[in-house]
């Protein structure tokens, strides 16, 4: 079944709280999700993750006062307090500093495979950027097609998320495009700073890869994540920016190689692999990296979207795949899926988008060239 798509406009605190409202039940769902997640994966109440979010508040009021009320209106709209929309948002930074902390780190699970295509490399000539995105299965139930309509200068943008959260993967109505992984260093254990998934949102304010990049220069970050960006302009560009917690020098940047760069869930940048945790934790990371670049980088010719899709699609280790199925040897609490395979034209601000598994999920196209036009 398609998911629920939510259209929202006017001011941040408006848009949050129809977004809360539309996605009242799904908001609920995140909530309970993150619950059975944290005493799962970090032996943490619900309670306890909220006091451990309360330490990103004043970076939030200093660098994010904009989503601060977003997530304000969030709560209100679904009925929910202020501080769990917060939690929420910090989920990553509450679960990796408990892993890191208390040792639990053997427990993460996380993947997702992502990769950005220049117009040098693809059939249409346009620049192209997507992923998989794979989590714990109770986010099948609560991920929404988040399309916004902001006051202002700041572009329109739609984003697939789960329920509650601000933004993940997406587009704006400048071209720009982002797409996200989760990474893992020992330096992970939940210093204040601007957690991942408001990154994510400000991100999508941006009006190109530049202006994006010298957003991630500015803030103070509370955790290890990839961001990659790409934009149509003057030819298109795209970089992959690997970002370990605190300032500018935490920062490594990949360029694209003959048109093409993908990532997924370890660090790739010389200066850091040393640091790398989450890919020793998630031992198929190297190998759905391998399988992105034998099937898309290394393609013979131009590259068009049906060759992306059968590569997203791609089974090779099943089930810790490129398109990721339930591991059945695993805990109900460790279980991954594909929970969204998305590819985005950002010269057409078209979307290409799988409701979960691409293998058996038909992709639909979401024209958003009308909502993302400038």
């Amino acid at each position: 079944m398609p998911y629920d798509h939510v259209q929202v406009s006017g001011s941040a605190f408006e848009r949050g709280r129809a977004y809360g409202a539309a996605a009242r039940a799904r908001v609920q769902r995140s909530l309970e999700g993150y619950e059975r997640a944290f005493a799962a994966h970090a032996g943490w109440s619900w309670a306890r993750a909220r006091t451990a979010a309360e330490r990103y508040l004043p970076a939030l009021t200093t660098h994010a006062p904009g989503c601060l009320d977003e997530m304000a209106g969030i709560a209100a709209g679904a009925g929910v307090e202020p501080e769990d929309i917060v939690t929420l948002n910090a989920r990553t930074e509450v679960m990796a500093a408990a892993w890191v902390r208390e040792g639990l780190a053997a427990r993460a699970t996380d993947g997702c495979s992502g990769l950005a295509l220049l117009p040098s490399r693809t059939a249409s000539g346009h620049t192209l950027v997507g992923q998989n995105w794979d989590w714990l299965v109770h986010v099948t139930d609560t991920v929404v097609v988040l399309e916004a309509r902001q006051d202002g200068d700041a572009p329109n943008y739609v984003t697939a998320v789960e329920a509650g959260l601000l933004a993940k993967t997406g587009m704006n109505a400048h071209g720009l495009g982002l797409c996200t992984n989760f990474l893992l260093t020992p330096g992970d254990d939940g210093a204040p700073g601007v957690p991942y998934h408001v990154t994510l949102r400000l991100l999508l304010d941006c009006a190109s890869v530049a202006e994006a990049r010298a957003l991630l220069d500015e803030l103070p970050r509370s955790s290890s994540a990839n961001y990659l960006l790409a934009d149509p302009h003057d030819g298109g560009h795209a970089v992959d920016v690997e970002a370990i917690p605190g300032g500018p020098e935490g920062l490594h940047d990949l360029a694209p190689v003959d048109g093409f760069v993908g990532h997924t869930n370890h660090f790739r940048a010389a200066a850091v692999t040393g640091l790398d945790a989450g890919g020793s934790l998630m031992p198929s990371s190297p190998l759905r990296l391998r399988r992105l670049t034998t099937l898309v980088g290394a393609h013979e010719g131009p590259v068009d979207e049906d060759v992306v899709r059968a590569a997203f699609a791609d089974h090779d280790n099943f089930p810790n795949a490129v398109c990721c199925h339930p591991d059945p040897d695993l805990d109900e609490a460790d279980r991954d899926v594909t929970a969204v395979s998305i590819l985005m034209d950002l010269d057409e601000r078209r979307v290409s988008l799988a409701d979960g598994n691409p293998c058996t999920t038909p992709y639909r196209t979401l024209d958003y060239s009308g909502l993302l036009s400038i």
